[in-house]
């Protein structure tokens, strides 16, 4: 069994994108826990039993039969993994098993809340005006500062006149004080300033769906599945990967769990919802899910390269998805957005020869500043306008 790192790290990768959906290592979930399964059946057994259990099972081989049976003749999907793949796999499973049990982590303390990042970005604007009102505001008290002075230093003089005696002891009228051009002047200007920033933040926001929630045709849980269940986001959107768009899975995919599961959490019968699923695929009509990430036509976005070559994480763009019941968009998804990350993001270079040059010539300009994704070309326009 290999003790590999490498090894364990990419049979991890295999088991969460290809298994964690019906195994886990320490608990039953639709299929059978997997700890220790290299001391119960031995590695050729195993290899041929992922390859093709049905052929497995269709020789009569007892263990398969009786693995069969027991979890309601539930037909488990054939892999074409290469040997040394399911050898990762099973090096994973036993790293796991010597771990244990994982103890469940602890609550987030950020409460999970989506920061809004609508309007101008960084809140420009917001705070111009509210610098300006607050230097407008300090000028009044500094004149009605000055003014106070000035009429105390005028009142100790004996030599003024008669006519200026009754200007320093008139009265300020709130009355005419409001009537005057220059309060008049000031209430205007703040009042234009405050309608200009709601004019110019809705002009920003036009076409930004951040928090659209729509309601989907079945209520389907991302906190369940993703969450409780730790079912892998590339096995249901397959195309994360490798392709331009994540895909929306079809009720096969759906199917591949709930023909065993036909209720939700301990519900008798089967739930009105998973009817649903297979209410779509008898009529052989596809669910209509409603998109809710939607990029204009005018923007090109490309999964696999942020998400294979890059390595993004689902959750920098789409929030954590492992705690929704009802998927909402997240970011604003905003070219400005996209640009603050492309100025913030390190390209991983790690292991990969075609950045060695390119690598060399940024540190000598740059000295030790990490190569960020902007420095190899991702503020070009052409890059997602083309």
């Amino acid at each position: 069994m290999s003790t590999d790192e490498a090894a364990i790290a990419s049979g991890e990768t295999l088991f969460k994108e290809n298994c964690m959906s019906c195994h886990r290592v320490h608990e039953k979930l639709i299929g059978p826990a997997l700890k220790e399964i290299y001391n119960r059946r031995d590695l050729d057994w195993i290899k041929a039993f992922v390859k093709n259990s049905q052929s497995v099972i269709a020789s009569g081989d007892p263990y398969a039969v009786n693995l069969y049976n027991e979890y309601n003749q539930t037909v488990m999907t054939s892999f074409a993994f290469e040997d040394v793949e399911i050898e990762s796999i099973v090096a994973y499973i036993k790293a796991e098993t010597d771990k244990g049990p994982a103890v469940a982590a602890a609550a987030s303390s950020d409460g999970g809340e989506v920061q809004s990042q609508g309007g101008v970005p960084e809140g420009y604007l917001t705070a111009i005006a509210a610098g300006l009102i607050f230097i407008l505001v300090l000028i009044l008290i500094v004149l009605s500062l000055i003014v106070s002075l000035l009429v105390r230093f005028l009142k100790t003089k004996d030599e003024i006149s008669d006519e200026d005696k009754e200007l320093v002891d008139s009265k300020v009228s709130i009355g005419q004080l409001v009537k005057s051009k220059a309060f008049i002047g000031l209430a205007t200007f703040i009042f234009v300033a405050l309608i200009g920033k709601v004019v110019l933040d809705g002009l920003y926001m036009v076409g930004v769906q951040q928090g659209y929630a729509p309601k989907q045709p079945i209520a389907y849980s991302h906190a369940l599945h993703a969450g409780k269940y730790e079912i892998d986001c590339n096995y249901c959107h397959t195309g994360v990967r490798k392709a331009k768009n994540a895909n929306i899975p079809s009720a096969n995919i759906c199917m591949n769990c709930h023909s065993a599961i036909q209720n939700i959490q301990g519900k008798d019968g089967i739930s009105p919802e998973i009817q649903k699923i297979y209410d779509a695929v008898e009529s052989n009509t596809p669910i209509e899910w409603v998109r809710i990430h939607n990029l204009p036509d005018l923007a090109y976005f490309n999964h696999q390269q942020h998400v294979a070559v890059g390595e993004i994480e689902c959750e920098t763009c789409h929030g954590n998805i492992k705690e929704m019941e009802v998927v909402a968009q997240h970011a604003s998804l905003t070219m400005g957005w996209c640009i603050s990350c492309h100025r913030e993001t390190d390209v991983n270079t790690r292991g990969n020869a075609y950045y060695d040059n390119l690598v060399q010539v940024h540190e000598e300009q740059h000295g030790k500043s990490s190569l960020k994704v902007e420095d190899i070309g991702g503020l070009e326009c052409a890059k997602c306008h083309y």
